[in-house]
């Protein structure tokens, strides 16, 4: 039965008027969804199936003759728009499309039979066809029904320092079932309680204390456990009261306690709890902390918690010192997978520590018990409105590569989510959610449930995934549009064996197979097909690339990976591959479209870059020779002075080789002219009557654009000045002869000095004696007179 006449009609086999309300709702969300911007990713493409698997909006077109001479099939793959625009429209655009399908859908508040509990989840079961990466959505409500059962398991710790909450808790019994008697008339109770590990260091080891870890002036004392099962639930106030009046204090040596061990055998041990079709509550009572994954090395505990039930027969949990403590990550899982929500009933001291357990356990409470827990009856009741009016969504046992979020009709619920939540929800309120399903991959069938947590009924969800085409082609397999060789099949030809080609018109070892190759050739004595495809008659048949890339173009010369990578995506995400290069989506820029467009850092007042770079990034990538930040300087450029001293020249004094057609090639200098410069340093060029001229430039934005300062008067070289030449040249000339004088007269002395220095070392080489010659006689002789001797 169709709901109405158009493509996107839901056809269903139920009550036809529910359905179409159901059906217009999930298409309305499904194009809210899918509105965004449609591309096709360049891959592989040889048929329909490669095409629509390809991306989500990848269509097909079946059109025969399509394709041009020369074209690869791959061109029949696109957006429909591109389709549309290349001409093929209609029934020739193959474009698959996911659809929901509502298999069982009972009314809200209705029972299937007299001991079936009360329908608050509707519909009870879909199917769902997903196009793969094409999110697909659909709605379903809750209601909370009156007189819902409710279970309660209460959870003491009987470390010694709780001895006080014992007391009251051993008349709990009536006051918790007239409690629950408010909120339902089926409710039952059940009691458990824990301490610690018996193992040093949590517990005293010494065989006396492990049977009294209590004080000695404690008469009642019960030997040290880890976590005991006392009484399974019970709609009997008077069972409870008595089980628990059995009940004695224990203790151990540190603060934390082994609560976690509790919670989690609380949770899995279902069969022994008697937990039942039923609102589960798990009322938690404790003055400490909690020991945690990893504590338990201390005590030499090193295999960790498989989080299994392991009660022995006298409900006590016997792996208590044989696995470690569970993660916090465990116990939140198996209260989920349980459909339990904890009630932390702890004391003021350690209500910041269960008020963080609260945020990693999603569907909890947290009540502050007086000194000797007399007001828990109360904490109970307020915890358990506040947690069953707030309705949190969410999925089990999702198959991998399909991903689910929620939206709801309630406050703020209109944003995605992975849970979908609406508070202060009231019995017989109504309530509309929409999952939205997305598969990523083609899939076989899977089956997963959706459901609020701490609730037993759960929405069945079978997926398919779409990843063929119907084309609706016919069985003729010696098609005229296939050279009477081959079957037409989604508007391509699949030839019969010994022929190749688009239309099967090439015969294998047809002689002009080498004329055929060259065409495959992109360069003349190229490789074929760039060495990455087959040249199937004149045409590249690309292959598919190492680690599934795909390879593409005419001659096989593109492929989608060999793009840069950001945070390790192709193109940082946030654009298309396209044969190495990306192609950034709107508002995003850079290489690997690693960065949001932006150029308030690249610009100085209304210019960007000075005109002499591009903004990428928010940095200018300037010219060769210009320097960032603005591209405001070139350091190693010439100087502007010569190359703009002939405009100069024209501008400021209306002479030189440009002065004819001044305007047109100066057209990019502004000018003015001042009287002097006095402060700043000037460019200095001769005019072509080689006087001087002096100016300033100043770059202006862009390429070639200058401003130049001129001073209004040239530098002239004065007139030579004869007398003053002559004079100088008389005085040269003497100065010339003087010095020429001077160095003759010291040249003759330099010659003289080093004459006489030969002249003596000669002499100090001389080897005969200074002794006077024994030959010599003297030509007198001398008589000493005796009168003038001494005596």
């Amino acid at each position: 039965m169709s709901c109405g006449g158009t493509e996107d009609s839901i056809i269903v086999a139920a009550m036809a008027p529910l359905l179409c309300f159901h059906a217009a709702i999930l298409l309305m969300i499904g194009r809210v969804v899918l509105s965004q911007k449609e591309e096709c990713p360049k891959t592989i493409v040889t048929s329909c199936k490669d095409c629509i698997n390809a991306g989500p909006f990848c269509a097909w077109c079946n059109k025969l003759n399509f394709t041009k001479r020369g074209e690869p099939d791959s061109v029949r793959c696109d957006t429909r728009e591109v389709l549309r625009t290349r001409g093929c429209e209609g029934d020739n655009v193959i474009f698959p499309e996911g659809k929901p399908s509502i298999i069982s859908e009972r009314p809200l508040g209705t029972a299937n039979g007299p001991n079936q509990d009360p329908v608050q989840l509707q519909p009870q079961e879909v199917k769902l066809e997903l196009r793969p990466g094409q999110p697909l959505s659909f709605s379903f409500k809750f209601k909370r029904v009156e007189d819902y059962p409710v279970d309660l398991y209460y959870l003491m710790d009987l470390s010694y320092s709780m001895n006080d909450d014992l007391q009251n808790v051993k008349s709990l019994g009536k006051d918790l079932m007239t409690a629950l008697g408010r909120i339902t008339k089926q409710a039952r109770i059940g009691f458990g309680s824990f301490v610690d590990k018996v193992a040093l260091p949590f517990t005293n080891t010494n065989p006396a204390k492990v049977q009294k870890p209590c004080p000695d002036s404690e008469s009642s004392c019960q030997a040290a456990f880890g976590y005991h099962h006392v009484l399974s639930l019970t709609n009997k106030a008077s069972i409870f009261n008595s089980r628990v009046s059995d009940q004695f204090i224990s203790g151990n040596l540190d603060s934390p306690e082994g609560g976690l061990d509790a919670i989690l055998q609380a949770a899995v041990c279902g069969d022994k709890i008697g937990w039942g079709n039923s609102t589960r509550l798990l009322v938690f009572t404790t003055d400490a902390g909690f020991h945690i994954a990893g504590d338990g090395k201390l005590a030499a505990i090193l295999e960790p918690n498989d989080g299994r039930c392991h009660l022995d027969s006298s409900m006590v949990y016997s792996k208590s010192r044989e696995m470690d403590y569970p993660s916090v990550g465990l116990v939140a899982q198996k209260l989920a997978e349980n459909n339990i929500q904890p009630i932390f009933a702890v004391t003021k001291n350690v209500e910041p520590v269960y008020q963080k357990l609260k945020e990693i356990i999603p569907k909890s409470e947290v009540g502050v018990l007086s000194s000797n827990s007399d007001n828990v009856v109360n904490l109970i009741e307020n915890a358990y409105n506040s947690l069953s009016s707030n309705v949190i969504v969410t999925h089990e046992n999702l198959p991998d590569d399909i991903t689910v979020t929620y939206t709801s009709d309630c406050n703020k619920g209109n944003n995605p989510g992975p849970r979908g939540v609406c508070n202060n929800v009231g019995i017989g309120k109504e309530v509309r959610f929409t999952a939205i399903v997305t598969a990523h991959k083609c899939i076989k069938e899977q089956v997963f449930q959706i459901g609020p947590l701490g609730f037993r009924e759960k929405l069945k969800v079978t997926v398919t995934t779409k990843c063929e085409c119907d084309c609706k082609d016919t069985a003729n397999k010696n098609n005229p549009e296939c050279s009477g060789e081959g079957q037409v099949i989604c508007g391509t030809c699949s030839c019969n064996q010994g022929h190749v080609g688009q239309r099967c018109e090439c015969k294998v070892g047809d002689k002009d197979e080498r004329t055929l190759r060259e065409a495959c050739r992109q360069f003349k004595n190229g490789s074929v097909c760039s060495d990455l495809g087959d040249c199937v008659c004149g045409v590249c048949q690309c292959h598919a690339g190492e680690d599934g890339r795909a390879i593409y173009g005419t001659y096989c010369e593109c492929d989608d990976r060999s793009c840069p990578l950001y945070l390790n995506q192709l193109c940082g995400g946030k654009g298309k591959c396209s044969c190495g290069k990306c192609s950034c989506d709107e508002g995003y820029d850079g290489e690997a479209c690693d960065c949001k467009k932006s150029n308030e850092a690249c610009r100085k007042g209304s210019s960007v870059c000075s005109g002499r770079g591009n903004c990428t990034c928010n940095i200018c990538q300037c010219l060769p020779g210009y320097k960032p930040p603005f591209c405001e300087e070139c350091p190693g450029c010439p100087s502007p002075c010569g190359k703009i001293a002939s405009c100069v020249e024209c501008l400021g004094f209306k002479s030189g080789p440009l002065k004819e057609n001044c305007d047109s090639e100066c057209s990019t200098v502004k000018h003015e002219v001042v009287e002097e410069f006095k402060d700043n340093k000037p460019c200095k060029w001769k005019r072509s009557d080689n006087c001087w001229m002096i100016y300033s430039v100043k770059e202006l934005d862009g390429i070639n654009n200058y401003k130049v300062t001129i001073q209004k008067k040239a530098e002239c070289p004065k007139p030579p000045d004869l007398a003053t030449i002559i004079g100088g040249a008389f005085s040269g000339v003497a100065l010339i002869g003087l010095l020429l004088l001077l160095a003759l007269k010291a040249f003759i002395h330099m010659k003289d000095v080093k004459e006489f220095r030969r002249f003596e070392n000669e002499k100090k080489k001389a080897k005969w004696s200074k002794a006077d010659n024994p030959l010599f006689k003297p030509s007198t002789t001398t008589v000493q007179n005796p009168n003038f001797s001494s005596n």
